[in-house]
């Protein structure tokens, strides 16, 4: 029988060998059609020159080889795959280009086409049958600045074999219509994230019966979900993302028909009711479930979802959670392998205490009371991360009994543990690569079985009573370590030893603590660290020259220690320092040189520099804040202050300085709080003066706290917060965070000013405080100071100011402080009216020409109650005049009744005529002979 098979074998095997010969054939390369056209494409998708080896000459060349943007088949040699993502840029910068389709009607085997992120405004007409419809499954068009999304989706239905549909990050409201999708009836896959439709285009969407997948997060979708059609329709859905749009109300109780649903993402909306009354309880076959940051009101036992079986990852952070009645020996049917939960109090549910295949448990910025739940490691074995920062846990931290390998995040930072940490922490906890404990009462010292843990990535335990040194294992053993923070603690001895061996540290953080000594030149080993923070320490000598070699440094925060000495020159090495913090040390000199453009942040205050500026921060022209107070620097403020554009924050107080307030200052668009008091300068105060602060709304950034869950790895650069001191109210204070970014100010105290307060002044209306006192300003209190909307603080006093208060700053119901003591001032003051009812004499004194309330001098005496309200001025100059008229008539009355009695007294009584001719005689004799014997002698001279 064998014999009689064999030629049926060789003939099997001919044919086998022509197939193969035929396969080898068809797949020596692309076809020269499809390289042709793949050459036609290349000038409208290489703008950015990424298809450079798209070769034209070599006719020989392989496209299939030329790049992994063209992929093959291996047998038929035909493309079907082409991924030209960002390979054009965007229209702003190439101008729009509609896309022709059939520059792809070549590849009539193409599967797979991406042309995300390049700049389409849209489709031509009539020619959406370019590519072969009945090939192509990958469709992507992500961000690609669409701006006739219409012609688009209706050419989309040329591809009714399409699986998958990407159309992320477009525009397409109110253009969307019930048949734009329609024949897309085997779409499986759509994407529209980010694509601002309107609720309507639901309706459209939910003729896709087919989907498994749609995506539809961040798509600024408004209202409540219709009742019955639109999404309802789809129930061979498996996975919904709706996650950060703006839909609200009840779930509607169709949702219950889309049973197939594995996946439910309704994060991030304004979705409303009771969780057990809704038709999430027939999804029992969902596994995924996200509900954080709705208004969903679910019980804490999580009861209703006991019988989903499947349910394998449940979040409800910040939605309204409520306690119900638990019962211990009620167990759920499902195992959880990640929870994530916030807003509740008490103790922790008691379904807990029943999962065992837990991987990722987030509990924090919950109320949670009692001890460390040393049973949620003991029951999951496989627990990786673990959360439970922000919460009211007490007592010590127990040890378990076994060693758990697996967790690599442990967050329990924001509780109320106390006692030591402990000794062997390092033994059982041995594959943690982040360890956050902060912010708790734990006392006693480091372990040095921390040490052992050579996974570590980020160790925190900042804020804590912990005292002693840094162990010396921890030094050489965390060689992974990036992030070390021992903030505010009772450390102290030398920093590091010479058995160093961080060298992959990037930010280093032992602030507020009682560390002495030199700063360590082992630091040099830590090549690549971005943050070094060594402030409110007892740290003395000159700062290292090796530290501007450091070339990585972003923040370098030293101050309120003992360090002496310049700045060293190596310093203009650091090209991406942003921070630079030195205040409050014995620092002598800033190096010329030093003038980094990424330099953001100086503060240089109570040194002892000296000197002129020069050109030190000449091109920081990123600079946001510079605060060199309390020193000793003189010469004028230097006129390349404009160069410094984005300057917000300047604080030249408490020095030498001279000259005139420059006028550059006027170019400073972004400047907020000025403080250049306490110095020498003199001349006019500039009218433009933080002129562009009437135009700014301050934005307030977004806070720089962040959260640290389960998924919190270590950031390599953990931010201190800003703090500028600022004086306000005749207090200085300390400002950071919002506030911040909120306050606005201008303070000249004690220098040598003259002339008039510019009026345009009292147009920023945004400023908070305006210090003018003890200069030598003259003329009146500007009447647009009413505008200053939200002034605070304002004190105006030891000038020489003069004329009456303006009525209208009685409308500046903000103000707190307010003093005009010590000038010329006259007139009534503004009263006990609205926010001046809170002043009292202090404001006003050192005027003796004021009257009024507060003050004890009445101006009623000398003004008509119905020539209200006539200035006290004005009634002073009145009654100075009515007095010299009766002065006048007073004197030539009694002039002449005095000349009147003379002569009366003459004519009456002999006597005493006689006696009166006697002496009017003898008087005469005796000026004739002076005349007589003088006159000769005058002539002579």
């Amino acid at each position: 029988m064998g014999l009689k098979q064999q030629p049926w074998m060789w003939v099997f095997v001919v044919v086998l060998i022509i197939i193969v010969s035929l396969e080898s054939r068809w797949s020596e390369g692309c076809l020269e059609q499809e390289r042709f056209a793949l050459l036609q494409l290349k000038p409208f998708f290489n703008s950015l020159h990424y298809l450079d080896n798209w070769v034209e000459g070599d006719l020989n060349s392989d496209c299939c080889q030329w790049d992994w943007r063209v992929e093959c088949n291996d047998t038929t040699g035909r493309i079907i795959s082409l991924n030209l993502d960002y390979t054009r840029g965007p229209n702003w910068e190439m101008g729009e280009w509609y896309l022709n389709a059939s520059l792809f009607s070549p590849f009539q085997q193409l599967q797979w086409l991406d042309l995300s992120y390049n700049g389409i405004a849209g489709c031509v007409e009539n020619e959406g049958n370019g590519v072969s419809s009945s090939n192509l499954r990958f469709l992507g068009l992500q961000n690609v600045s669409i701006h006739d999304g219409k012609t688009l989706l209706q050419s989309l239905g040329s591809f009714p074999s399409l699986k998958t549909l990407v159309l992320d990050y477009n525009n397409f409201s109110g253009i969307m219509s019930s048949q734009d999708l329609s024949n897309l009836k085997n779409l499986k896959n759509l994407f529209m994230d980010g694509t601002n439709i309107n609720i309507s285009a639901l309706q459209s969407i939910g003729r896709l019966t087919s989907l498994d997948t749609l995506s539809l997060s961040n798509c600024n979708l408004e209202g409540t979900l219709p009742d019955q059609g639109g999404l309802c329709e789809l129930v061979h859905l498996r996975e919904l993302y709706l996650y950060g749009n703006n839909l609200k109300g009840a779930l509607p109780s169709c949702f219950g028909n889309l049973t197939s649903l594995q996946v439910l993402d309704l994060s991030s909306n304004q979705f409303s009711g009771n969780i057990s009354l809704s038709p999430l309880m027939a999804l029992i076959s969902i596994q995924q479930l996200y509900l954080s940051y709705n208004h969903f009101q679910i019980p804490i036992s999580l009861e209703p979802f006991f019988n989903h079986s499947k349910l394998k990852s449940f979040t409800c952070k910040n939605n309204d959670l409520y306690a119900g009645t638990e019962l211990y020996s009620l167990a759920p049917k499902f195992q959880l392998n990640s929870i994530r939960m916030s807003g509740c109090r008490g103790t922790f549910p008691k379904f807990l205490y029943h999962q065992h295949d837990l991987q990722a448990v987030d509990l924090s910025h919950n109320n949670f009371t009692g001890g460390f739940p040393y049973w949620l490691l003991e029951n999951n074995t496989q627990l990786l991360h673990l959360a439970l920062l922000n919460n009211s846990l007490t007592g010590p931290l127990p040890l378990t009994i076994h060693s758990h390998r697996n967790l690599m995040t442990l967050h329990i930072s924001m509780n109320n543990f106390s006692g030591n940490i402990p000794a062997e922490v390092g033994a059982y906890l041995p594959g943690l690569t982040f360890l956050n404990i902060s912010r708790n009462a734990l006392e006693g010292n480091i372990p040095s079985s921390i040490g052992d843990m050579n996974k570590l990535i980020s160790l925190d335990l900042s804020n804590n009573h912990l005292s002693g040194e840094i162990p010396e294992h921890l030094a050489k053993g965390c060689f992974s370590l990036q992030l070390l923070a021992l903030s505010n603690n009772s450390l102290q001895g030398q920093i590091f030893s010479s058995n160093f061996n961080l060298t992959n540290l990037w930010s280093l953080q032992l602030d507020g603590n009682n560390f002495s000594g030199k700063i360590p030149d082992s630091l040099y080993n830590a090549s690549f660290i971005n943050g070094l923070y060594l402030s409110d320490n007892q740290l003395s000598g000159k700062i290292p020259g090796w530290l501007g070699n450091l070339t990585e440094l972003v923040e370098l925060v030293m101050s309120n220690n003992h360090l002496e000495g310049p700045i060293p020159i190596e310093f203009c090495h650091l090209k991406y320092l942003e921070v630079l913090n030195l205040a409050g040390n014995n620092i002598s000199d800033i190096p010329s040189c030093f003038s980094p453009s990424s330099l953001k942040q100086v503060h240089l205050s109570r040194n002892m520099l000296q000197g002129e500026l020069q050109d030190s921060f000449r091109n920081s022209s990123s600079l946001v804040t510079l605060d060199l107070g309390y020193n000793r620097i003189n010469g004028s403020i230097p006129i390349w202050i404009d160069r410094l554009f984005n300057l917000t924050y300047l604080i030249l107080n408490n020095n030498n300085l001279q000259g005139r307030v420059p006028v550059q200052l006027c170019q400073l668009d972004r400047l907020q709080l000025m403080d250049l008091s306490h110095n020498n300068l003199f001349g006019h105060i500039p009218p433009c003066l933080m002129n562009k602060l009437r135009d700014r709304d301050f934005h307030v950034p977004p806070s720089s706290y962040y959260e640290l869950g389960i998924n919190q790895t270590a950031d390599p650069l953990m931010r201190k917060e800003e703090i500028v001191e600022f004086r306000t109210k005749t207090i200085s204070y300390f400002y950071h965070g919002k506030i911040l970014t909120k306050m606005s100010g201008i303070d000249l105290l004690c220098n040598k000013l003259t002339g008039g307060i510019p009026p345009q002044i009292g147009n920023l209306p945004m400023i908070h405080t305006l210090n003018l006192s003890h200069n030598n300003l003259t003329g009146s209190i500007p009447s647009t100071f009413s505008n200053l909307k939200q002034i605070e603080s304002l004190d105006l006093s030891y000038n020489n100011l003069s004329g009456k208060i303006p009525h209208q700053l009685a409308e500046l119901y903000t103000l707190e402080v307010f003093s005009v003591a010590y000038n010329d001032l006259s007139g009534r003051t503004l009263g006990l009216v609205a926010q001046f009812s809170t002043f009292t004499t202090s404001s006003y004194e050192g005027n003796p020409l004021l009257c009024g309330l507060p003050l004890p001098k009445s101006c009623d005496a000398i003004e008509s109650p119905t020539l209200l309200p006539t200035d006290s001025s004005d009634i002073r100059e009145e009654n100075d005049f009515m007095d010299m008229d009766i002065f006048y008539i007073c004197f030539t009355v009694s002039y002449a009744i005095v000349l009147l009695a003379i002569v009366a007294v003459l004519f009456i009584n002999p006597y005493w005529r006689r006696i009166w001719f006697y002496v009017i005689e003898t008087w005469m004799t005796s000026f004739y002979y002076f005349i007589v014997d003088h006159l000769p002698k005058c002539h002579y001279i």
